[in-house]
């Protein structure tokens, strides 16, 4: 490890972002699997999908993926 202070904080930075995008990816997956058990329910449908574009926007998830993921979900809500 390299001994600059730029280098410590760029590791702080890191840190901080990585448990940050591992939470939002992490409440993402939970909305999934709470829509995946009542899949009427079109208002949880469309506050998931909303989630999964803001993790495919920030490049947390590759928008392929994104795209897979909404149509997994709008295949199980139809």
């Amino acid at each position: 490890m390299a001994n600059h202070l730029s280098s410590f904080k760029r590791i702080r930075q890191n840190r901080t972002r990585r448990l940050r995008n591992k939470y939002v990816y992490k409440s993402t997956k939970t909305a999934i699997k709470k829509f995946l058990v009542d899949r009427k329910n079109k208002k949880q449908y469309s506050i998931v999908v909303s989630m999964i574009d803001k993790l495919s926007k920030k490049n947390i998830i590759h928008m392929n993926k994104a795209a897979r993921l909404k149509k997994k979900l709008t295949k199980k809500l139809n």
